[in-house]
């Protein structure tokens, strides 16, 4: 078997020990005697490997003791309807930073469940840049303020936490999570789609802070109220048993690998060696600018369009994997997600001075 360096966008790459670890439990899980896809979510041994998961992701990101930590369904998608279904009236005020396609999303989710304002968008230039936190357009009494850390497709990322006050600040981290540390007490609530740095997709990560549980209307149906889902360990129905399982897993690597500190010093040399191909190439080229350019979605874009398919042919002949930009913004786009090793951008880097010499 050979196993290509995967740069996919998500569902995204996973340390190569964590699915051989699955692999071998595959068929025997534990002491199960079965696999983990076959025993009930309410048995002793997966609500045990269901509560040190919960532990060992506390344990990485500092959770403090007055968030709950969710595992649900749906991803992040849903999570679009579903915060302001739980956290804001349908008459009230909410405000939305937006910085690339995402957000966009999430504001036109949001569109019909509360009045949702948008207090800065950066499309006036693109999404290349971050729009100056003095010109955010905020209401000290809006329900919340949503923004998305790290946007995946056109690769821009804010590398601070931005002051919104006493508001509750939401955060879409879906492809940034575990990739440094953060200070989780900045926030009302964090939610995460699980397939760039926590494991497969199916299953969404939520952090919600306590006090904000009490706004989840009662007449919303229990599966939509993350009080509900609060109140019972995130075992209200079935979870995605093996999305929670590998999960649990990846945390277990991330403690092994050193923890955060550790994501954050690879993730940035990582990064560091991508930009600086590109920017001494004279071939390449990154639209962001460079004080907003995320250290997890790196697109760029060669100089001729009608050479794309031959560098995509040939980088995947060489290994490359899912290196294709997004359809709204063709070029190329690498992903470096905390699986994705040095060794594999290096390897994406040769390839492509090789290639800028053979095609410039």
């Amino acid at each position: 078997m050979s196993r290509g360096h995967n740069f996919s966008a998500g569902p995204a790459a996973l340390p190569e020990t964590v699915l051989r670890q699955a692999q071998a439990e595959l068929l025997e899980w534990g002491g199960s005697a079965a696999s983990v896809m076959e025993v009930s979510h309410r048995g002793k041994e997966f609500m045990a490997m269901a509560a040190q998961a919960e532990a060992d992701l506390r344990e990485l990101l500092a959770i403090p003791a007055n968030y709950k930590v969710l595992f649900l369904q749906g991803g992040a998608t849903q999570q679009f309807a579903q915060i302001p279904m739980n956290l804001a009236r349908p008459d009230q005020r909410v405000d939305y930073v937006v910085t690339g396609d995402w957000g966009e999303k999430a504001v036109r989710e949001a569109g019909s469940l509360a009045q949702v304002h948008v207090a800065a968008n950066s499309a006036g230039n693109r999404h290349t840049a971050i729009p100056p936190r003095a010109e955010w357009d905020l209401d000290p009494a809006s329900a919340y303020v949503h923004y998305t850390p790290n946007e995946t497709i056109r690769g821009v990322e804010f590398f601070d936490i931005p002051d919104v006050g006493d508001v509750p600040l939401i955060a879409d981290m879906s492809s940034t999570i575990l990739s440094r540390p953060i200070d989780v007490s900045r926030f009302g609530l964090i939610y995460a789609g699980a397939q760039k740095n926590i494991g497969p997709s199916g299953i969404v990560v939520v952090i919600v802070r306590e006090d904000l549980l009490q706004r989840c209307p009662k007449s919303l149906p229990k599966i939509f109220s993350f009080a509900e889902h609060a109140a019972q360990d995130s075992l209200l129905n079935t979870p995605n048993t093996f999305g929670w399982y590998l999960a649990g897993l990846i945390f277990k690597w991330l403690k092994a690998e050193g923890g955060l500190a550790a994501m954050e010093l690879r993730n940035r040399r990582k990064a560091e060696t991508l930009y600086a191909c590109i920017d001494e190439s004279g071939f390449y080229a990154n639209p962001v600018e460079k004080s907003a350019r995320s250290w997890m979605n790196v697109p760029f874009t060669l100089p001729r369009p009608e050479l794309d398919e031959l560098f995509l042919q040939e980088s995947k002949a060489a290994g490359l994997l899912a290196l294709k930009g997004h359809k709204l913004v063709g070029g190329m786009r690498a992903s470096i997600y905390n699986a994705v090793t040095q060794q594999s951008v290096d390897a994406l880097v040769e390839f492509m001075r090789d290639f800028a010499r053979r095609r410039g």
